[in-house]
């Protein structure tokens, strides 16, 4: 089997084809892989369908600002508390990106089919929305096992990568996703798993009896790299805090093309240093 652990973060981002459909995590929890992201611009990776599981926040915005993505699949880009997310917001304006809208269990279910193997997930309660009306892949069916019955029939999400952060993992390549266990859905439905962490386990996470049922197998793990503060300026509990200053110099230039320049000059274009594991 091949070792998953990669020199830097800058290696693991180049397992980023161009045009490649990526799942990234809602950035609550600390799990938004946001120094991959960085590296992912300072590559100038081009052309990618960001898939949001099932919202995401800086991680997207600043991806579309710097020009990384075509498509968007979401069910909503914001940056919460400190307000809309500027580089998406005017990239739909500018159509410059397209966007595929969806909602929150809409996106779980297409990966949960493409986490099985099968070709669609059957879904309640969008029958009569817009997202029916404007997604022409969705499909009103009957319900084989009950008379006037109609369900939605959503087709399967195959990412090409699930990329997140995680708080720790260990030697032999076992993750561990603590309480989101969505990220389980991402990894097991993607055909590639990148990973960042905090910190490396002493020890075997699956053989760990309360790590074990919140860990995600190196059998789904093909990247792996040391990235510690990888999540800033988002949080990752029992290590650091959401950066408030980070965010209000983000939302404060990146309101304008030159003033998210500006911020990528000062905050992304520089290269990482390699990160061996201990």
């Amino acid at each position: 089997m091949k070792d998953p652990f990669l020199p830097n973060v800058d290696q693991l981002a180049a397992e980023v084809p161009d045009g490649a459909k990526i799942v990234v995590f809602k950035a609550e929890g600390g799990t938004a892989a946001m120094a991959a992201t960085r590296a992912l611009i300072r590559r100038a990776v081009k052309g990618l369908h960001v898939v949001t599981a099932p919202t995401s926040g800086l991680q997207t915005d600043i991806l579309v600002g710097a020009g990384c993505v075509a498509t968007v699949e979401t069910s909503g880009v914001t940056m919460g508390e400190y307000g809309q997310a500027p580089c998406f917001n005017r990239a739909v304006r500018a159509g410059t990106i397209r966007v595929i809208d969806s909602t929150c269990p809409a996106v779980y279910a297409g990966l949960q089919a493409g986490e099985k193997g099968i070709p669609f997930m059957p879904l309640r309660g969008l029958i009569g929305s817009d997202i029916v009306k404007y997604r022409d892949d969705y499909r009103i069916i009957d319900n084989p096992f009950a008379e006037d019955d109609p369900i939605v029939a959503l087709p399967a999400i195959v990412p090409d990568i699930a990329l997140f952060h995680v708080s720790m993992a260990d030697r032999l390549g076992n993750v561990y996703v603590g309480r989101n266990r969505e990220l389980l859905i991402m990894a097991h439905a993607a055909r590639k798993t990148l990973v960042t962490y905090e910190r490396l386990y002493d020890g075997n996470l699956l053989a760990n009896d309360e790590l074990a049922a919140a860990t995600l197998s190196d059998m789904y793990v093909d990247g792996l790299a040391a990235a510690p503060q990888g999540a800033r300026p988002y949080g990752v509990l029992g290590f650091y805090d959401d950066d408030v200053d980070q965010f209000a110099a983000y939302m404060t230039m990146a309101r304008t093309e030159e003033g998210l320049r500006a911020y990528l000059d000062r905050f992304v274009n520089e290269a990482v240093p390699a990160v061996a594991a201990e």
